[in-house]
């Protein structure tokens, strides 16, 4: 844009003073900041249309490649199973289904899961020896608080039948 400095601004200010006179200036000072408020308003709005058309054209771009991409993939696919059955292959034998494989997938992403979590229960749970917990007093195992109440309440009998 325009390099305006502080003595260009000093100098344009002087001159209006001396053209316009002291009593119009500050009206005349307000438009010029509105006006100069609405260009920059105005730039920045084309600005952003701008840059939003170029996201959308890159976006298009995008979706195109994946299309053509597919259609190969599904090209190949079609000319792969052609010439599985030109070749006389067995075919009884049911072709694994995209669902079917991303089943299988996350079947083996939970096994692991499962693995890893199971490794880390007995690491957690097995770092003191239950001798250790029993002889310092510590809790072996949980219990709720309700059946921590009924437990521990003084001056009431504990009952060894749970249903009673």
């Amino acid at each position: 844009m325009i390099d305006l400095g502080l003595t260009k601004l000093a100098l344009i200010g002087v001159v209006a003073l001396i053209v316009i006179g002291p009593e119009r200036l500050p009206k005349v000072a307000r438009m010029a900041g509105t006006l100069y408020g609405r260009a920059q308003r105005y730039l920045a709005q084309v600005k952003s249309e701008v840059s939003q058309e170029m996201a959308l054209d890159e976006l298009r771009q995008i979706q195109q490649n994946m299309h053509e991409t597919s259609e190969s993939i599904k090209r190949d696919i079609a000319a792969a199973t052609s010439t599985a059955k030109d070749r006389n292959v067995n075919t009884d034998l049911p072709l694994a289904t995209p669902m079917e494989l991303m089943q299988e997938h996350y079947a083996e992403q939970h096994a692991r899961k499962v693995q890893s979590f199971r490794r880390r229960k007995l690491h957690r749970s097995s770092a003191i020896p239950a001798w250790y917990k029993q002889q310092q007093g510590c809790k072996t195992h949980v219990i709720s608080a309700a059946a921590r109440v009924a437990r521990y309440r003084p001056g009431m009998k504990t009952t060894s039948s749970f249903f009673q």
